[in-house]
């Protein structure tokens, strides 16, 4: 008996394992969404140097930040953080939310990460059974995590997620994944044209930004993966996330309507849902509607 048969003949044990692969993945997520940016910054600072033929940061070259170099850190005292302090969640908790060597408080936001990584796992766990709809829709998952966290905090999606995850479900729809490969190319020309076109209209109308273009890509990306027809759900799903939670936002936090709120993290939030019950909203809109 192989190990597939092996969960298939044991459900339980099968979430118990994507639930704890959850939790170890939110750990790695936690490293992805505090460094990315800061490697893209360091990146960026580079090229600029070497555009204005300006001496190089020599440092930086020497030891240049990756995501599995140098090791965690506090931020305050410089301890480094053992592979025991390090557990998802359970280490929080065994340390009180606070570094074991100067005690200076850890954010609670890591191992909320890490819990809401294992929850969306089980999700996709339980919808899509043993599949390779699973595989695949727990790396969108955990990558559409990732760049709704470095989205809120930067205002950036990174190319470098996004852009390999739209070319995955391109690929996946060569063997009808989620999407045929029809549906997918349009999906993906689709997703990206629609918001771009609302971004030059709204510039040319108000003079602003309304938007990044990392939207556009993730919209296109959403397209790739689960094909045209569902961009038009995912973005009323996002309209209505965007202003429930922007309205809560001003409501609980008082935060200033003139800043800007970045759009990423509600894309993410709809298409996430469309990737799970989007068949199923579909369906529901057509009975209601007495197609």
């Amino acid at each position: 008996m192989d190990f597939i048969d092996y969960l298939q003949q044991n459900t339980l044990v099968f979430y118990i394992y994507i639930g704890l692969l959850g939790l170890v993945v939110g750990s790695f997520l936690n490293v992805v969404i505090h460094r990315l940016p800061i490697m893209m910054e360091q990146e960026w600072r580079i090229q600029c140097m070497e555009f204005l033929e300006q001496p190089k940061d020599t440092a930086t070259e020497a030891s240049p930040l990756t995501l599995s170099n140098p090791r965690s850190r506090c931020p305050h005292c410089g301890h480094q953080i053992k592979a025991i302090e390090n557990i998802p969640v359970i280490s929080y908790l065994f340390l009180k939310g606070r570094c074991s060597d100067c005690s200076t408080s850890i954010s609670i936001r890591y191992p909320l990460i890490e819990l809401t990584t294992c929850l969306l796992s089980l999700a996709v766990a339980w919808r899509f059974g043993i599949s390779s709809q699973t595989v695949a829709a727990l790396l969108l998952t955990w990558a559409l995590i990732s760049l709704s966290m470095i989205d809120f905090d930067h205002k950036l999606l990174p190319d470098s997620i996004t852009l390999p995850l739209l070319w995955l479900g391109l690929l996946l729809s060569l063997w009808g994944i989620f999407a045929s490969s029809k549906s997918a190319i349009i999906g993906a020309a689709a997703g990206y044209l629609s918001l771009w076109s609302v971004f030059q209209l709204f510039k040319l109308v108000t003079g602003k930004e309304g938007m990044g273009f990392g939207d556009f890509k993730l919209l296109a990306l959403f397209g790739a993966w689960l094909g045209w027809q569902y961009l038009p759900q995912i973005i009323m799903l996002s309209s209505l996330v965007g202003a429930v939670i922007g309205i809560a936002m001003i409501l609980l936090r008082g935060r200033d309507r003139n800043i800007p709120i970045p759009f990423g993290p509600y894309l993410a939030i709809a298409g996430w849902i469309s990737l799970l019950w989007g068949d199923h909203i579909n369906q529901a809109y057509l009975n209601w509607a007495g197609v």
